[in-house]
């Protein structure tokens, strides 16, 4: 059950790959022609009568709606290509030959008939379409979705006689009224759930990938509730220095793109005048912030630190404890415990916040600073988060325990402390999130231990040891952080550092950055802080499940139910043929 919900949450970030860029308009015309050639050569072959048939009825109507639609939509306020709007007129043009040739080939004498329902089921094709990428309120594209089969329909009144023209408007309303109910029915699960339209989130989702727009937001705000997390935070001030700030903030950075948190690690950056480096806390896709607005609570709540700060300028070594398949490495600094856990070369996804939650109350009886970091930092093939009760559940707990237990008897030295951040010379398509690279490397008693963070979402499998090998020429301990950024999973739900831009490629950069943090290196003073940020709106317990679970059941049925309504229209469109005969 607590596998499928994450499931669900990837899910409904991986249906962005369902979206694709349209070909350019000039080869949709190309092929829209050549279907209507098709016809006029078939047709001019079987009767003098249907002369000019491939042209009236299939290229001018075709061409008519490729030039009308794109304005008929931005008249009504929304945003339509050129590209889009010829590949919709193309693809109904292919639906309607291929309907008609079974009247060309096979049922001559029914022609009029075959092309009528032709007409008809392209006006529905065209108005599900529209309703789903444009406006989800049907009465404001009727007029662009019956544009080409009205087109058609005035092309056939030159070729067939009664009853096409009566028949085929009523062919419209049957295939109108059909598409409107099967519409109707995508819809309401998602209303009923959440009060929310099914087609109005779509149209939204697609505006964000199309024009960067915000209002899925509304909708993930309607299903959001509040919750109170704590965030960690470690304040390193340096003689001469840009102050810095390693912060665990215990939200998911998602759920992709530039909406909600997705972008969390890079706007919370920005929101300091000291250097930040945001690392990923224990969150998964429940605990996404429903708008980017929600950040600014995070700020807020770290800010109000600062007036209980007590400087120390000792820390101690780091210390690396193997538990299981889990692997933690935690330093003492100051006042504060620092952990960072990794399972890699095992799956290393998504802690569950409970898990985390847990192991803060925990360490709690020792200090109040319990800076808990997933490095997220190996994705496997199935991408399912570690839930409370489970095998590996305790491994962390027990790891963290281990930790604790040393406390009293860790011995603290003098602390030095050097920063680099290097920008990288590679896209968010890369994998590669704004931040690019930021390397901490914290001395105590001459070990070197270094904290090297990527702006991405989760690593290939490897590339934290083939990384991590390379640093520890340099440095006496290092582990590889991922921040878990979803801004590089507009297009598909699996980018992680490595895939596209390979390890090797990385590591003159990783390399450089360890070099200039170990040339920053001075003595440092660092204070913990733990933040309760009050009243963030996240998407809440189950409620990201029920989302995907009823949108996956809409995907499911869809097919039949529309194979169910299309054979209801084909059998009272023969009814009225025969009626009208």
């Amino acid at each position: 059950m607590q596998q499928g919900r994450t499931e669900s949450a990837v899910k409904i970030e991986s249906m962005s790959r369902y979206i694709f860029t349209a070909p350019g308009w000039p080869k949709s015309i190309i092929i829209l022609v050549l279907l209507g050639l098709l016809i006029e050569a078939i047709s001019w072959r079987l009767s003098p009568q249907y002369r000019f048939f491939g042209f009236f009825c299939f290229i001018i109507p075709g061409l008519v709606a490729l030039i009308t639609t794109r304005p008929l939509i931005t008249m009504i306020g929304r945003q339509m290509t050129w590209n889009r709007s010829a590949l919709l007129a193309v693809s109904c043009t292919l639906f309607s030959t291929l309907i008609t040739l079974i009247g060309l080939i096979a049922l001559r004498e029914f022609l009029a008939l075959i092309f009528a329902i032709a007409l008809g089921f392209i006006f529905g094709i065209r108005l599900l379409t529209l309703v789903s990428i444009a406006d989800y309120r049907m009465n404001r594209v009727i007029l662009p979705a019956l544009i080409q089969s009205l087109t058609g329909y005035v092309g056939g009144l030159f070729i067939f006689p009664q009853p096409f023209l009566t028949l085929a408007p009523i062919l419209f309303l049957l295939f109108g009224t059909g598409f409107a109910i099967l519409i109707w029915l995508i819809d309401r699960p998602l209303y009923r759930a959440f009060r929310i339209r099914g087609l109005e989130f779509l149209n939204a989702f697609i505006a964000h990938l199309t024009d960067g727009s915000r209002s899925m937001e509304d909708f993930f705000r309607r299903i959001g509730e509040e919750a109170f997390v704590p965030q960690v935070s470690i304040f390193f001030r340096r003689e001469g220095k840009q102050d810095l700030i390693f912060t665990i903030p215990n939200v998911h950075p998602g759920p992709m793109g530039e909406i909600g948190g997705g972008n969390l690690p890079a706007i919370l950056r920005e929101q300091f005048d000291e250097e930040v480096m945001v690392a990923h806390g224990c969150a998964t896709h429940d605990f996404n912030l429903v708008s980017e607005s929600e950040i600014q609570k995070l700020v807020d709540a770290v800010n109000k630190t600062r007036t209980h700060l007590e400087y120390t300028g000792v820390a101690c070594k780091s210390t690396r404890i193997i538990e299981g398949t889990v692997s933690l490495l935690y330093q003492r600094i100051g006042n504060a415990l620092l952990m960072v856990s990794t399972r890699s070369p095992d799956k290393t996804e998504d802690l569950d916040f409970c898990i985390g939650h847990s192991i803060l109350c925990e360490g709690h009886r020792m200090t109040p600073h319990i800076g808990f970091v997933d490095a997220h930092n190996c994705i496997g093939d199935e991408i399912a988060s570690i839930r409370p009760g489970t095998k590996t559940a305790h491994e962390y707990f027990t790891a963290a325990c281990h930790a604790f237990d040393q406390w009293e008897v860790m011995q603290t030295s003098a602390l030095s402390v050097g920063y680099a951040h290097i920008p990288l010379p590679y896209g968010r398509t890369s994998g590669i999130g704004d931040i690019g690279l930021q390397v901490l490397i914290i001395e105590v008693s001459g070990q070197k231990t270094a904290y090297i963070l990527l702006d991405g979402n989760n690593m290939a499998s490897g590339a934290r040891e083939e990384i991590r090998d390379e640093v520890l020429t340099m440095v006496n301990e290092a582990e590889i952080m991922t921040t878990d950024t979803h801004v590089v999973n507009t297009i598909s739900g699996k980018n992680p550092v490595g895939l596209r831009v390979p390890p090797t490629a990385l590591m003159p950069y990783i390399d450089d950055g360890v070099i200039k943090a170990l040339e920053d290196l001075s003595p440092a003073k660092a204070a913990g802080s733990t933040a309760s940020c009050e009243g963030v709106v996240i998407f809440g317990s189950d409620s990201i499940a029920q989302l995907a679970s009823i949108v996956n059941t809409i995907l499911i049925y869809v097919i039949p139910i529309s194979g169910g309504m299309l054979l209801l229209a084909v059998v009272l469109s023969v009814i009225a043929y025969m009626a009208l005969s």
